[in-house]
């Protein structure tokens, strides 16, 4: 099968450019995580789920991923120079820590919901604080940082490529900067790499300039560097991020290094609701939690997936129950070709056998095209309703075709896309196996129940399984099941 190579959009370069790893067979990938000072939104779903993709598709064709995404507990300042963990801890009236804490377990939760892969490595700025002090002590050292008062900046004028990502000059960054930081800065644009603490605040760490804390963009220079190397190859985050916190990553790291930092920097574009951005900050975010009150996570990840990565998500909920319909062909049409695989035998097919070659070609193809995955969806829809033909010609598929076919749909949907887990996982145990024979008699026990005007133990058994996410449909050759849809 030729197949073109892996082509990635690089925000430095800003082209598309041919996937080649620092190391051969092997790929080091760090992505920003969250603030954890509340529940995650629909935002940041597009974000993970976008890398999830990337990783997911980076190992199946064969690469060796080390995946790091940090968790930000302190030191993310807000525009009025506040940490943002200690403002909300304060509002919330609870030690910064336990916010932390009740906020990564809930992060977790919505991103183990989404079938989102957990990160190799999950390092906490917290737990980090000792290589970000000598990183600091590395830059002034090189005479890129200078300490005023306690608290330690960069000197953005120490780096003439400074703006390279964001295509920012030096005087473009000067609009926005905070202005109560800017008496004891030489230039407005210098940013801090560590903080004195004021009496106040809480979370402080003793360091050569006195008790603070580390500034944001500073973990994660320090957090990636320890366990990717001095060089690495793909740093991802959300284009919100590109700057100022990237830009100021690059110019520290590579002040300090004098090495290039990232390889390829990837950026997912943002979520908006009516075409405004999506933000806690304007109030029109919709938590994740909230959003699987109504919708499968399977959907929500779906729905995200329909969208390019670098491109915008229009939120609403009519999107997501068009995504619903999507989706549910798709399982439904998966499910339906593991029914055939169970009857199947070793017969051979019958008639013209689908080309499955030419789906998987189309399939990669929009995946190595930058991770193409509206693309790589419309493949799939294209494929189950050549799938569905087939299974409803007058000649049948035969096991080595219905095997080729439960492939596609495995490796693909599943293993690449990760959208065909959790309930299709649990019905393929029903279906084949041990389990397979006790659902076919809780169906037989239902309709002799039927017959005999049991109807309480007949409804019983269709509850409980309804309870299970598996409906029965009772139709006049008899009873079948399928997957319970979502509510609307």
């Amino acid at each position: 099968m030729n197949l073109q190579p892996l082509i990635i959009y690089n925000s430095l370069t800003r082209t598309k450019e041919p996937f080649v790893p620092l190391h051969r067979g092997v790929v080091g990938m760090y992505v920003c995580g969250p603030t954890v000072y509340s529940h995650s939104h629909i935002g940041h779903g597009k974000s993970y789920v976008t890398f999830d993709i990337i990783v997911r598709y980076l190992r199946f064709i064969g690469y060796k991923v080390l995946y790091v995404q940090n968790i930000t507990d302190v030191g993310h300042l807000l525009d009025s120079g506040e940490d943002r963990m200690l403002k909300q801890s304060k509002l919330e009236k609870v030690h910064p820590m336990q916010l932390a804490e009740t906020f990564t377990r809930s992060y977790f939760e919505d991103m183990d919901a989404l079938n989102i892969l957990r990160p190799d490595i999950s390092p906490r700025a917290t737990g980090h604080i000792v290589e970000q002090i000598e990183l600091v002590k590395r830059l002034l050292e090189k005479g890129c940082a200078y300490e005023v008062h306690g608290s330690v900046y960069f000197d953005v004028r120490s780096d003439k490529d400074y703006g390279k990502l964001s295509g920012r000059t030096l005087e473009d960054t000067v609009e926005g900067t905070r202005v109560g930081m800017r008496d004891e800065k030489r230039n407005p644009q210098d940013f801090a790499l560590w903080k004195r603490a004021d009496p106040e605040h809480v979370m402080r760490w003793p360091s050569p300039w006195g008790e603070g804390f580390p500034g944001w963009h500073l973990e994660c220079s320090a957090m990636s560097m320890k366990y990717l190397g001095e060089s690495f190859d793909i740093h991802g985050g959300g284009l919100d991020n590109q700057f100022p916190h990237h830009e100021c990553e690059i110019a520290q790291s590579e002040c300090a290094t004098g090495r290039p930092f990232v390889r390829y920097w990837i950026h997912n574009n943002l979520v908006t609701v009516n075409g405004q951005k999506m933000s806690k900050s304007l109030g029109n975010f919709v938590t994740l939690k909230d959003a699987f009150r109504t919708f499968d996570p399977l959907v929500v990840r779906f729905f995200i997936l329909q969208s390019h990565y670098r491109s915008t998500l229009d939120f609403s909920d009519e999107a997501l129950r068009a995504a619903r319909s999507g989706w549910e062909k798709l399982v439904e049409t998966s499910r339906k070709v593991k029914k055939e695989l169970e009857s199947a035998g070793q017969k051979k097919s019958a008639g013209n056998a689908l080309d499955v070659d030419q789906y998987r070609r189309h399939f990669l193809d929009a995946m190595n095209d930058d991770f193409n995955t509206p693309q790589a969806i419309a493949v799939l829809f294209d494929f189950s309703r050549a799938v569905n033909q087939r299974l409803n010609a007058d000649t049948k598929p035969g096991r080595g075709e219905l095997e080729a076919i439960d492939t596609v749909f495995r490796e693909y949907a599943d293993q690449v896309l990760g959208v065909l887990p959790a309930k299709t996982a649990h019905v393929e145990s029903i279906q084949g196996g041990l389990d397979a024979p006790l659902m076919q008699i809780l169906i037989d026990v239902r309709t002799e129940a039927r017959k005999q005007k049991l109807f309480a133990l007949s409804d019983l058994i269709r509850d409980r399984l309804k309870a299970l996410g598996i409906v029965l449909e009772d139709k006049k050759d008899g009873t079948e099941w399928k997957l319970q849809k979502e509510k609307s």
